[in-house]
């Protein structure tokens, strides 16, 4: 990794809606512009991932998507309204990022979720991307949620029982995204203590999914400060509970947008949560694209998934 690093510039931008988007930038104010895509959704942006680039050749901006991290309101707060943050408004507010710093065409990294709103975000400005870098490949189809919560408990069924029972009887019997939306309303109910179990039951699912990973450490997502973990459970089921607002397959129909914007796919094998298929799909439906396939890792990375990363930064850090 590249030595820690603090951001030279930072400000909180209004988006509308009465949201406030945190955002930062680090090393080198002439470098080549990348934009930092966070997971989640509803992760934050970590400071740790300033040191993925080389500052000395990049223009790093990192930035909280809405009701996150350090942006406002937060979704921890159940009386913050999520109905203002979708796909489309996320898209929206990159692009008024952009604008407001000044930036022509930007590198775009983004990984799990953060890829989903890379591609959906390239594929509707492709004018603006100069090149895409992607580890561990989603396109969030309603098929990838399925096999998230649900197929995936071919592996883990204890755990898959333990979070179906996290919802009311009534909706245990429904599909996927019918379990989902039981959890949405659950992590927004008035009572605190509803919405304390809901995430929990939603986290150690999350848990058990990675638990079998080379980098899968225990509680990965349950160790994280309670505020972080509401509002990572309340965005991710109020996205995934509604396709995140994307037509199925839209993301792979509409690859051939990308085609002139080099990018690379860095994707495990065994990644259990995001099976290599959707990243496979992908580099075919993408003209110069090209796929990298880790064989010791899974969704949560390894030496040789991060070796991967630095070596595609480093050839387009000059490009």
């Amino acid at each position: 990794m590249n030595p820690p690093i603090e951001p030279y510039e930072h400000g909180m931008l209004d988006v509308g809606d009465g949201n406030l988007v945190y955002w930062e930038v680090c090393g080198n104010p002439e470098g080549k512009p990348a934009l930092v895509v966070h997971g989640g959704p509803g992760s934050g942006c970590s400071t740790g991932v300033r040191r993925t680039f080389d500052p000395e050749r990049y223009r790093i901006v990192l930035f909280d998507q809405r009701n996150c991290g350090r942006s406002r309101p937060h979704a921890a707060d159940p009386a913050t309204d999520l109905s203002a943050n979708t796909t489309h408004h996320l898209i929206a507010d990159m692009e008024l990022l952009r604008e407001h710093l000044g930036i022509d065409r930007w590198l775009l990294y983004g990984g799990s979720w953060g890829s989903t709103l890379t591609l959906a975000y390239a594929e509707t400005h492709p004018e603006r991307v100069s090149e895409i870098v992607i580890p561990s490949v989603t396109t969030t189809r309603r098929s990838e949620i399925d096999w998230l919560y649900r197929g995936v408990g071919r592996f883990f069924p204890e755990a898959l029982e333990r979070f179906r029972e996290g919802v009311p009887e009534a909706d245990r019997d429904g599909d996927t995204f019918a379990l989902l939306a039981a959890y949405a309303r659950l992590l927004s109910d008035p009572d605190p203590n509803v919405r304390e179990k809901a995430a929990t039951d939603w986290v150690t699912w999350e848990d058990a999914v990675i638990s079998m990973e080379v980098n899968g450490k225990p509680n990965a997502y349950s160790d994280r400060p309670a505020d972080a973990v509401m509002a990572m459970t309340r965005i991710c089921s109020h996205y995934f509970s509604n396709g995140a607002w994307l037509e199925e397959g839209a993301l792979l129909r509409d690859a051939h947008k990308l085609a002139g914007i080099p990018g690379v796919l860095i994707h495990g094998r065994l990644d259990m949560g995001g099976p290599l298929e959707t990243a496979y799909q992908l580099v075919q439906a993408w003209p110069g694209a090209e796929l990298v396939v880790v064989e010791d890792s899974g969704h949560t990375g390894s030496t040789t998934f991060r070796d991967a990363i630095f070596a595609a930064l480093d050839r387009f850090a000059d490009r």
